[in-house]
C-alpha cells in the first residue's frame, strides 16, 4: 500500500454529504491510500509514504465529463469551427460537418486506426490537463479503443453508439433518412459486446453505457430493447435529444409530441436516462412549441441532461437556460462533446451563457455548475465514490496552483480557476491515486507524437473532402480560411 498525505491545504473543496453539496475548508490534511480517500481533517499523525505540502493549493475532486466525442474531433481542429448549414437548422451534424468528421457520422472506417487512436489520445491529455479525472467517450470502437482509453490512465466509460437510420442531406436543404433496422440491431448487439469487454477490462476503470444515437435515428424497438438491456445490466443510457430544431420537428411531424414527450410516452425517460444536450425543447424560442411541459417532466421522471455548452455557441445557439433546468428539478451534468475537450471552459461557458439564456445575472452560478460537473455526472454514472473529496470515495484528485498569477488574488479560488485561469494553473491530477499529470504535464500521453499523427490525417481527410461533397467543393471551399492568403 502506498500512502499520500496533503498536508496544510490552502483551500479544499469538500463534499457535505448531509448538506448534499460541495463546501470550502482550509488548513486540512487530505490522505488518500492507494485508490481511496482515507482522511480529511487536521493535523494527520499517521505515517506516509509521501507528504505534499498543500499551502499553496486548492485540492478539488476531478470533474466527470458525462458526454464527449473523443475518435474524430481535434482532426477537424482548424477546420470546423465555424461551418454549419443553416438551411437545415442543425449544428453541422448532417452536412457539411461529416465531410471533416466521417467519424461524427458513424463511419470512422474511414479514418485509420492510428488517426483514431491519436485523436484519443490528444483528446484525452486535453481533458486531463482540465481537471477531468472521468469521460464518458460516445464512439464507434475500433481496432484498440478500450485499451487506448486505458492507456491513458484515465477513467474512462465505454459508449459505443448504434441506430436504426443514417442521416443523409441529399438536397442540403432538408434531412432524410436511410433506415436498417437490421443494420441497427446488429450493431447494438455488437455494442453489447464491447460493453462488456469494457466492464471485464483488467485496468478497473473501464464501464459501460448503453448509447442508441439519436432521438430521431433509432426506431421504437430498438429504443425499448437498448432501455431494457440497460436496466438488466444495471447500466446508465443515453441518447441525444434536443439537440436541434430539426429533430423537434422530425419527432412531431411522426408522433405529434415533443421528443422528450415521446420518449417519456413509450417509457424511456427515468432516472438511468441522461438525454444528451436537451437544449431545444418546448419551452426554448426558436420551438415556440404550444406545450410548457418538457423541463418538468424531466424533473418528474429524474431524467439527466447532459449539457455541452462551448459546440452550440459556435453556432449560436444557448440553452434557455442552465438555471431554469437546476431551479426545476432537473439533474445537470456537464460533458464537452467536441474539441477542444476542455472541461473548465466547458464550465466557464456554462455559467456565463446561463445568464444571457436567462436574462438575468442571478439565473446561473459557478457552484451549481461545478455541482453539475462533478457529482451530476457521478450520480449519472450511479457512482457514490466520484465527483467529490469524502473519505472513501476514489482518489480522483486535483490540485491546483493557487500561486499561478492568473490565480491571484486568492479569495474564491473556484471562481478564479474557472472564471480566469482554467487549465493554466492544473498542477497535478490523480486517478485512482496515479498521478497522470505533474507540474501541468500530461505523463501518460505523447501529446507531440499524437499531433504529429493528426497532422497527417487531417491532410488526408482534407484531400478527400471533394470526394464525398455531394457538390464536389474541395475543403478551402467548404471552409474557408479565416483570412484571406496574402
Amino acid at each position: 500500500m502506498t500512502t499520500t498525505r496533503i498536508a496544510d491545504i490552502g483551500w479544499a473543496i469538500i463534499w457535505d454529504a448531509d448538506a448534499k453539496r460541495h463546501v470550502y475548508k482550509q488548513g486540512i490534511d487530505i490522505v488518500f491510500t492507494d485508490d481511496r480517500i482515507t482522511h480529511i481533517g487536521d493535523g494527520y499523525t499517521e505515517k506516509v509514504d509521501r507528504t505534499i505540502d498543500g499551502k499553496g493549493l486548492m485540492v478539488m475532486p476531478g470533474l466527470v465529463d458525462i458526454h464527449s466525442h473523443l475518435l474524430s474531433e481535434n482532426v477537424g481542429r482548424g477546420v470546423t469551427e465555424e461551418i454549419g448549414n443553416p438551411a437545415l437548422y442543425m449544428s453541422g451534424v448532417a452536412d457539411p460537418k461529416p465531410l471533416f468528421l466521417p467519424g461524427h457520422s458513424m463511419d470512422s472506417d474511414t479514418l485509420s486506426a492510428e488517426g483514431l487512436r491519436a485523436a484519443t489520445r490528444m483528446a484525452i491529455s486535453e481533458l486531463l490537463m482540465s481537471a477531468t479525472t472521468t469521460v464518458v467517450d460516445l464512439a464507434i470502437p475500433y481496432e484498440g479503443w478500450l485499451d487506448t482509453l486505458a492507456d491513458t490512465g484515465i477513467r474512462a466509460v465505454a459508449a459505443p453508439m448504434y441506430r436504426s437510420a443514417a442521416w443523409v442531406a441529399r438536397t442540403g436543404h432538408t434531412v432524410e433518412y436511410d433506415w436498417e433496422e437490421k443494420a441497427g440491431r446488429k450493431a447494438m448487439e455488437a455494442a453489447f459486446r464491447t460493453m462488456d469487454l469494457a466492464v471485464q477490462h483488467p485496468s478497473g476503470r473501464l464501464s459501460a453505457m448503453v448509447s442508441p444515437a439519436q432521438v430521431d435515428t433509432c426506431s421504437v424497438e430498438l429504443l425499448r430493447d437498448s432501455n431494457d438491456m440497460a436496466r438488466e445490466r444495471n447500466w446508465p443510457i443515453t441518447l441525444h435529444t434536443g439537440q436541434c430544431v430539426w429533430d423537434h420537428l422530425e419527432i412531431t411531424r411522426r408522433h405529434g409530441l415533443t421528443p422528450v414527450q415521446w420518449l417519456g410516452d413509450i417509457g424511456l425517460l427515468s432516472d438511468r436516462m441522461i438525454l444528451a444536450h436537451a437544449i431545444f425543447l418546448d419551452h426554448h424560442s426558436w420551438i415556440r412549441w404550444h406545450t410548457h411541459r418538457d423541463v418538468p417532466l424531466l424533473a418528474e421522471t429524474g431524467t439527466r441532461v447532459a449539457h455541452c455548452p462551448l459546440v452550440f455557441s459556435r453556432y449560436g445557439q444557448m440553452m434557455e437556460s442552465f438555471g431554469q433546468y437546476v431551479k426545476a428539478g432537473v439533474s445537470m451534468a456537464i460533458g464537452t462533446d467536441t474539441q477542444p475537450h476542455n472541461m473548465l471552459e466547458e464550465m466557464r461557458l456554462a455559467a456565463t451563457l446561463g445568464r444571457i439564456g436567462g436574462r438575468h445575472v442571478e439565473d446561473t452560478n459557478i457552484g451549481e455548475v461545478f455541482h453539475a460537473a462533478t457529482i451530476g455526472g457521478a450520480d449519472a454514472l450511479g457512482r457514490d465514490d466520484l465527483g467529490r473529496i469524502a473519505v472513501g470515495a476514489k482518489a480522483d484528485i486535483v490540485l491546483v496552483d493557487l500561486t499561478h498569477p492568473a490565480m491571484r488574488p486568492v479569495r474564491d479560488p473556484l471562481r478564479s480557476l474557472v472564471y480566469s485561469a482554467a487549465d493554466r494553473a492544473v498542477k497535478e491530477v490523480y486517478v485512482d491515486g496515479r498521478q497522470l499529470v505533474r507540474d501541468g504535464t500530461v505523463l501518460t500521453v505523447d501529446r507531440d507524437a499524437a499531433a504529429d499523427t493528426l497532422q497527417k490525417v487531417q491532410a488526408d481527410m482534407l484531400q478527400a473532402v471533394s470526394k464525398r461533397d455531394r457538390l464536389g467543393r474541395s475543403a478551402e471551399q467548404v471552409s474557408p480560411l479565416s483570412l484571406a492568403r496574402g
